[in-house]
């Protein structure tokens, strides 16, 4: 009867919402120790959709004529409002009864306990809010959409001198009374076989004394008026009003069935059973829709029946079936006796109920201690619901928790892995300083699976990690094979050259019986080439001059083949002054071996070398990289795209890629996008990254590094 007020129903609905949810759940339901029935935060959702489709005003009574007066119709007013609370249940309960038919019993999953709790917490604030008119005997104006908690609480706060003395004295003694009980019962629960029914009898208790008192007729107190004997027929609700709250009606059934199956899920793992989702969202819609023809609202369990049933020893529905019968009985017997009880006794009863729920609001303090992102979503979800009502709260609150997912998985955690000494484990050598690194192999992971939102911010991790950055190296390797195809032309040139001077040496020796011939245009010409060879030279070298350090340079060490291919090495850093070239030979001690300067090697004398400290890693030290894939479980195609990418990329620089870990479905998808081609096969992949790095070590070569299972 109290929640009753919650929703803006008479307080009779309020019992039976109590009745023929709980029948029906006790044939359909999986869980045994839930108990169904009203619960505050859908009484709450269920008056905001009342209150804004039947506000006061429209049924203002009308005086003589066409005047309109400031009193308002109740008994029009209720009948309308009963009718939108059946309609948004049936429709409700249709929801929850086709998604579990679908399978979608993991949508209370989007549901995560810290949005949850603070949605309650903020539901709280609002029953107290829509509470404060019968404790203080106030009327202040109905509001709805957002910001109706602060037009609400403005108003109320405005109407504050006007408050009602009898009835805030009544509230008062209520509280008082109610939680000087509830403390006393907590003290000697342990003691007590049942908890002490204190909210029975502060009603009988408060009832007695406004009957005999007559609150109502000499001190203006209000109270619940007629509550009717008997049961109503069940009605068919209005088709029309469904579009008005197909919105309110998704609330209602996702939050009712994420509040069920975290209650159902609770008593099922401390009792030892299991709990059905798909089942338990289909039996909680055939409740509310059922209840709907029978002028009952929203159900859900309760947390504190729930609790009082398992306490007392109920073990299965039956417990809630007893329950049902005892309101059956108040409902046919015992409900005109109810008549005198004071509003201001069931506000001050829902009042002190909800201190369970704003103890909640400790969650700050031990959310700030564990997980930010959790608190954020906590107070993101708490102010959300405060301003914008509970329906469009709850669109807010779980969109800010999916971006929560999204950014985590958009900006993860990427590390380089390293091997644990005599083990086949491999993990992140900045966390764990017995890992060692496997020289001349780089194995890399993140934390999240690779997707659209984070395939660039993966290849640029990895560039960092491996210290390799690849798109300047790319650069100047092409800029050096055009280098060496000018210098291919050039010495070319100068062959022709030679050739031709050897052909004037020939003819001038056959003519020196003779008089020697001078040619102008002959010299003219040998003087040009001369010059433009000498100026190109001049040119390229000042050009190598002027580059930066920093600057990665690779050189090939063998000629040029037919096919165009030729080997590439990098460059190790050193003096720009100095006039000997070293590089890199593939031995994993990391010795260097020094070409001297000869007339013959024109590459001494062209080349200057340059510092690779600005990349972090010499980049000669990797032959291998090794992708760790077990953290993926999907891959789309701007994914397989970057993937491709990396595999021709480094395959430029000759460093060979290896992916290890990857699960069947996320092979399979590599194959639906055409990853795998002739270049890169399947030969690449790996079960695990301790295989791969085994098959680098003897493809590559290693000496320093002696695997787990050859270890004595």
């Amino acid at each position: 009867m109290a929640y009753a007020l919650l929703a803006s129903l008479p307080p009779v609905f309020g019992l039976y919402t109590s009745l023929y949810p709980a029948l029906i759940y006790f044939f359909f339901g999986t869980s045994r120790h839930i108990s169904i029935g009203t619960f505050t935060v859908l009484s709450i959702m269920v008056g905001s959709v009342t209150e804004k489709l039947a506000p006061d005003t429209d049924f203002l009574k009308t005086g003589n004529g066409t005047n309109v007066t400031a009193e308002v119709d109740i008994t029009a007013r209720d009948l309308y409002r009963v009718q939108v609370a059946a309609a948004t249940t049936v429709l409700g309960g249709l929801i929850q009864v086709v998604l579990g038919l679908v399978k979608f019993g993991f949508v209370g999953m989007y549901l995560s306990e810290p949005l949850v709790r603070a949605y309650t917490t903020a539901a709280a604030a609002h029953a107290v809010v829509a509470q404060l008119k019968n404790i203080l005997g106030v009327s202040p104006t109905r509001f709805s959409g957002p910001l109706t908690l602060v037009y609400t609480l403005k108003d109320v706060c405005s109407l504050l001198p006007y408050t009602h003395l009898p009835t805030l004295v009544v509230s008062a003694v209520s509280m008082v009374f109610l939680i000087a009980a509830k403390e006393l019962n907590s003290f000697l629960s342990p003691k007590l076989p049942v908890p002490i029914p204190v909210e029975l009898i502060t009603i009988v208790t408060g009832t007695l004394i406004s009957s005999y008192a007559h609150l109502n007729s000499n001190y203006t107190i209000s109270v619940v008026g007629e509550i009717p004997s008997g049961l109503r027929s069940p009605r068919v609700p209005d088709v029309n009003i469904f579009r008005d709250v197909i919105g309110d009606a998704f609330a209602l059934a996702i939050v009712g069935y994420a509040i069920s199956i975290s209650l159902g899920k609770t008593f099922a793992l401390k009792h030892g059973y299991k709990v059905d989702s798909n089942q338990e969202l289909v039996a909680l819609g055939l409740s509310n829709t059922v209840g709907g023809f029978f002028q009952c609202y929203s159900v859900c369990p309760s947390m504190s029946r729930s609790l009082i049933q398992e306490t007392t020893g109920g073990k299965t529905q039956m417990a809630g079936v007893a329950s049902a019968l005892i309101v059956l009985v108040t409902i046919l017997k015992l409900g005109h006796l109810f008549e005198e009880l004071p509003k201001a006794i069931l506000a001050s009863i829902v009042f002190v109920n909800l201190k369970g729920m704003f103890k909640q609001y400790s969650d700050i303090v031990r959310l700030w201690k564990s997980n930010k992102i959790d608190l954020v979503v906590w107070l993101v979800t708490w102010v959300s619901t405060l301003l914008l009502n509970l329906d469009l709260g709850l669109a807010a609150s779980i969109a800010f928790a999916l971006l929560t997912v999204i950014f985590r998985t958009q900006l993860p955690s990427y590390s380089v892995l390293g091997n644990v000494p005599g083990t086949e484990l491999y993990v992140d050598i900045e966390t764990h300083r017995e890992a060692r690194e496997i020289p001349g192999v780089t194995i890399f992971r993140s934390s999240a699976t690779v997707y659209f939102a984070n395939a660039d911010l993966y290849l640029e991790a990895l560039k960092e990690k491996s210290g390799l950055d690849i798109s300047k190296m790319i650069i100047y390797k092409r800029r050096q094979e055009a280098k060496q195809e000018r210098r291919e032309r050039r010495a070319e040139r100068r062959a022709k050259r030679q050739a031709k001077r050897e052909r004037r040496a020939q003819k001038a020796a056959k003519q020196l019986s003779g008089a020697p011939v001078f040619s102008v245009e002959e010299e003219a010409g040998c003087w040009r080439d001369t010059c433009v060879d000498r100026d190109v030279t001049d040119k390229e070298e000042q050009g190598w001059t002027e580059r930066e350090n920093g600057t990665v340079f690779v050189i090939p060490t063998t000629p040029r083949t037919p096919d165009g291919h030729c080997r590439w090495e990098y460059l190790k850093g050193g003096d720009p002054d100095c006039t000997s070239l070293g590089w890199m030979s593939e031995l994993q001690d990391g010795d260097t071996t020094t070409l001297g300067s000869s007339s013959e090697d024109t590459l001494s004398h062209d080349l200057e070398r340059v510092s690779l400290g600005s990349l972090g890693k010499w980049t000669w030290d990797i032959h291998s990289i090794i992708i760790d894939l077990s953290t993926a479980n999907f891959i789309d195609t701007v994914a397989i795209k970057i993937m491709k990418n990396i595999f021709q990329d480094f395959s430029e620089i000759d460093v060979d890629i290896y992916m290890a870990g990857c699960q069947a479905s996320v092979v399979e998808q590599l194959e639906l996008g055409d990853f795998f081609s002739e270049s890169i096969t399947k030969r690449r992949l790996f079960a695990s990254v301790h295989d791969a790095v085994l098959y680098c070590l003897d493809h590559r070569g290693a000496t320093s590094f002696i695997p787990a299972d050859v270890q004595v």
